[in-house]
């Protein structure tokens, strides 16, 4: 471990789910160095990473506290986070219960949020082809997604527990994406985050004042204009 943190992250300057993870360790208080691959290179796909991450993705983290320990996955990252050095229970929940609650959650951002989102993205802004009835698709899945939050966090400041979780964190950035990348673009027509989705606006603004968070997407906002 040449660098002396506790972590290795191997991420993207762009993509969210990096970024998520920069900022459940951010806000665990733990050190870590990252490392920006570059996609335009396909470094993901290098030997050397693959080695780590055969889906050839990321994020990737090496805990060099733990034996070299390496995980891929960024919700399964945030459980293994949240277990092992969460020791006061500030971002997990303790009730059989809610932790139930709080890996529904994780999976529904692995599976919804994240693919949806994430396909909308690429598709507006990246596929060299324009298809409307793709881009239709996946901005109606937005828009959908954030209903499901909306009818949840209308009755709830936080997902689980009472409390800002790991669960809450792992939607933020990709939130914090559409609303900065994609809704100005106009292909999700006439949205309108606070008069549409109030709690989730409101749910989103009190995640994103968080110190650990905001350090996070200001230092993400940085590196894309130094790219710029």
């Amino acid at each position: 471990m040449s660098h002396g943190k506790q972590f290795t992250l191997y991420t993207h300057v762009g993509g969210p789910n990096g970024w998520k993870v920069a900022s459940v360790l951010e806000e665990l208080g733990l050190t870590y160095e990252s490392t920006y691959l570059n996609f335009q290179s396909a470094e993901q796909k290098s030997p050397e990473h693959l080695r780590l991450n055969p889906n050839g993705r990321i994020p990737t983290i090496i805990d060099h506290g733990n034996n070299d320990f390496v995980l891929w996955e960024s919700d399964a990252i945030l459980l293994y986070l949240g277990e092992k050095y969460d020791t006061r229970k500030r971002l997990t929940v303790t009730d059989e219960s809610e932790k139930h609650q709080m890996l529904q959650w994780l999976f529904f951002q692995a599976s919804g949020q994240g693919p949806y989102f994430g396909q909308a993205a690429w598709f507006i802004r990246s596929n060299p082809e324009k298809i409307p009835s793709v881009i239709n698709r996946y901005t109606k899945e937005i828009t959908r997604i954030f209903g499901v939050l909306e009818s949840v966090l209308v009755k709830q400041e936080w997902l689980v527990g009472g409390k800002m979780t790991i669960a809450d964190m792992s939607f933020v950035m990709f939130n914090h994406f559409t609303l900065v990348h994609l809704v100005p673009t106009g292909h999700l027509g006439d949205f309108d985050f606070w008069k549409d989705f109030p709690a989730t606006a409101a749910w989103h603004a009190r995640l994103t004042a968080i110190p650990s968070i905001k350090k996070v997407i200001d230092q993400r906002a940085c590196m894309l204009q130094k790219e710029s």
